[in-house]
């Protein structure tokens, strides 16, 4: 792919991009007192390093009165911090505009305590707070704060900005008949607002600025809100007014439609952009055109470009897993980029908690000032890197017990570092219980991270000894020859709180995942498949919408008061729920399992004590699960990492993984054994 149209040069306002890769903006928790922070300087300097054409810096608020989440950038604390990312960016040619917004009524009080601004007296139907109705004043201070706002990405030296009236921007409610419902003329003529916006932002930058608009293109919401056709005709009345359309969809009934998950494909914008961008060349217009909208592949991406459905392609998420994939096409070995498997879970960050942006895959994201390690031999063409030498002046050797995330990250980063790394595992394929878990709907993209990190893994030279059970005594016979050893040896089932008589069928989930449909009884027995959800998150709803597709009635029984509640941090709770209902998946929510026995299950409601015996072919048991600690207990003190330490995500696995490679790559080699006494040395 090295003559990919992505490697192509833009030219925006006079300016031109490298690329035409998009890294744009996304909430971070980066931030410190509003302002664009260290951690944001080197997570944007990596991408641009990486090759991205542009870099749109992280939405900051026109107006103090908007404070959408506790660390939300704020234009007038984010000058200096502008400054240090544009000045870093310049070596590479990277553009940087500054995200500049307001999120009127999907904004939030608690910081501000003020009230929130919207169009019309709407609640929001996220946080049910009524906004109040802005009138003139507060719209002329909207107006003057996005033009004071321009005026101090001008004096930082960014390239531009981008102005915000996609999904949950303030600009948006006014072009939406869903929010707007004013009778004045900002109702009359719903983009009047917005035309006085990027006029006045135009007058601060000039013509030698680039002037990008983030625009929601469909609510998904037809009813009253903007459609294709509304956008088409927006589109061609603002394009004068700038350099760059960047197509989006969502609105306030359709929040997760915006940066979705796995369950949604890939480029679901496609057709969206192309109707955009058809729409300004009929009205002979010049705007360039972003597609948004999972763009996670560079393959598709390319070809979205030949095809005419854009200019350029955002590709934030994809560039969060893998910061060099620009670099990698422009290398031509696009096979070695990490893949975004749209799982949502440590990138979308909107959340009380305040966690830090991250990904699964690649720990480093978000964190690059504290793990700053720059794996230059997983840039190059081989294995290369720095030897590690061993005895004899060979490399050194590394065992790493378990192929699943844990194992897979430790190998490729040791093997990278120089290490001759063995790893093993007694099931055939690698990828521990993730393996399994990408089976599930809507989770099928784990199973290409699962090859990247082998194909990684050989490509360094990494020695796979699979369908091998290592023992206590193969372990250490490996550590006396001098090997290094990790250990990562995932979990297994965990206790159950409940009794099960004799003749009940309960399955475990990882024997459904790796078993499928087929673990199960015969659907002829009486009762539905329930499925007991202790735990909340994916994996349990992934199991009752694979068995309802292959015709199974299923009941999911949890104690909480909604299925899949631990959803909710991946904008995947009401979608899931969705699929449930709409799979004729029964939800016993608020209900405790007391037993299980042939052909029966006993629940209780948690609240009033009341028991009901119903019908129960077979119990998939949902539920946490415990290390697999047999090697570590025969030598404790053996470096370990991921679920062998305490079972959790992929992201703990990785990152730990990850940490166990760097900390075996400093610590001295042992002293070859020569003698074994009492078993141990």
């Amino acid at each position: 792919m090295t003559g990919s149209p992505l490697l192509e040069p833009l030219t925006l306002a006079g300016r031109s991009a490298p690329s035409r890769v998009l890294f744009g903006p996304h909430e971070t928790n980066l931030g410190r007192d509003r302002a664009i922070a260290d951690r944001h300087l080197a997570y944007y300097v990596r991408r641009a390093a990486g090759g991205a054409g542009i870099v749109v810096t992280e939405t900051a608020s026109v107006h103090p009165g908007d404070w959408p989440y506790e660390r939300a950038p704020l234009a007038t604390a984010c000058v200096a911090g502008w400054a240090r990312v544009e000045q870093a960016c310049r070596p590479y040619g990277t553009l940087v505009l500054a995200g500049l917004g307001h999120t009127g009524a999907q904004g939030s009080s608690a910081y501000s305590q003020a009230a929130l601004w919207a169009p019309s007296r709407v609640p929001d139907t996220a946080s049910r707070e009524l906004p109040m109705e802005m009138e003139q004043p507060e719209i002329d201070a909207l107006v003057e704060g996005f033009a004071a706002a321009a005026g101090l990405a001008v004096t930082a030296g960014v390239d531009g900005v981008e102005v915000d009236a996609g999904p949950s921007g303030l600009l948006r409610q006014f072009h939406s008949g869903l929010t707007n419902l004013r009778a004045d003329g900002y109702g009359s003529d719903r983009l009047a607002l917005t035309r006085q916006v990027l006029g006045a932002v135009r007058d601060v930058l000039g013509d030698d600025r680039v002037l990008a608009l983030r625009l929601a293109c469909d609510e998904l919401a037809p009813w009253a809100g903007v459609t294709p056709e509304h956008a088409a005709e927006q589109a061609v009345e603002l394009a004068g007014l700038v350099d760059l359309l960047v197509v989006t969809r969502g609105g306030p009934y359709s929040a997760s439609a915006y940066r979705p998950d796995g369950h949604t494909a890939p480029m679901f914008n496609l057709e969206l952009a192309r109707s955009i961008r058809a729409a300004l060349a009929a009205a002979d217009a010049r705007t360039a055109v972003a597609l948004q909208g999972s763009v996670v592949d560079p393959a598709a991406a390319a070809q979205a470009l030949t095809g005419g459905a854009a200019d350029l392609v955002e590709m934030t998420r994809a560039l969060i897993a893998d910061a060099d994939l620009v670099a990698k096409v422009r290398a031509g070995t696009p096979e070695r980029v990490r893949p975004c498997v749209l799982c949502n879970q440590t990138c979308r960050v909107r959340d009380n908690r305040n966690p830090l942006i991250t990904c699964i895959a690649d720990p480093r994201s978000g964190h690059e000032t504290r793990d700053a390690d720059p794996e230059p031999a997983l840039l190059s063409a081989g294995s290369g890197g720095i030897e590690r030498a061993g005895r004899g002046g060979r490399r050194r050797e590394v065992l790493v017990v378990g192929a699943g995330p844990a194992g897979l990250e430790a190998a490729r980063v040791l093997a990278g570092r120089g290490y001759a790394v063995r790893v093993s595992d007694r099931a055939e394929r690698a990828g521990g219980a993730v393996r399994w878990v990408a089976g599930l709907p809507g989770r099928e993209r784990f199973g290409l991270l699962l090859d990247w990190w082998q194909a990684e893994g050989e490509r360094l030279g990494v020695r796979f000894d699979l369908g091998r059970d290592e023992t206590a005594s193969s372990v250490e016979a490996a550590r006396l020859d001098g090997a290094g050893i990790v250990l990562a040896t995932g979990g297994a089932p965990g206790p159950r709180s409940y009794p099960v008589a004799a003749g009940a069928v309960v399955r475990t989930d990882a024997e459904v995942l790796a078993g499928g449909v087929d673990a199960l009884p015969d659907p002829a027995r009486d009762g539905d498949v329930l499925v007991l959800d202790l735990v909340g998150g994916p994996v349990a709803v992934g199991i009752a919408e694979m068995l309802a597709a292959a015709g199974r009635a299923v009941t999911v029984v949890t104690a909480d008061q909604i299925v899949g509640t631990l959803l909710a941090m991946s904008g995947d709770l009401a979608d899931g729920n969705t699929r449930l209902l709409q799979a004729g998946v029964t939800r016993r929510t608020g209900t405790l399992l007391r037993e299980v026995g042939p052909g029966y299950a006993l629940l209780e409601d948690r609240f009033s004590g009341v028991q009901e015996q119903v019908g129960c072919a077979a119990l998939v048991h949902c539920g946490h699960r415990v290390p697999a600690e047999g090697l570590y207990r025969a030598r404790p003190g053996t470096p370990r990492a991921g679920d062998c330490v305490a079972p959790r995500s992929v992201l703990e696995a990785v990152l730990e993984g990850r940490r166990a490679a760097l900390a075996l790559d400093v610590a001295p080699a042992p002293a070859r054994a020569t003698s074994l006494v009492g078993g141990s040395s």
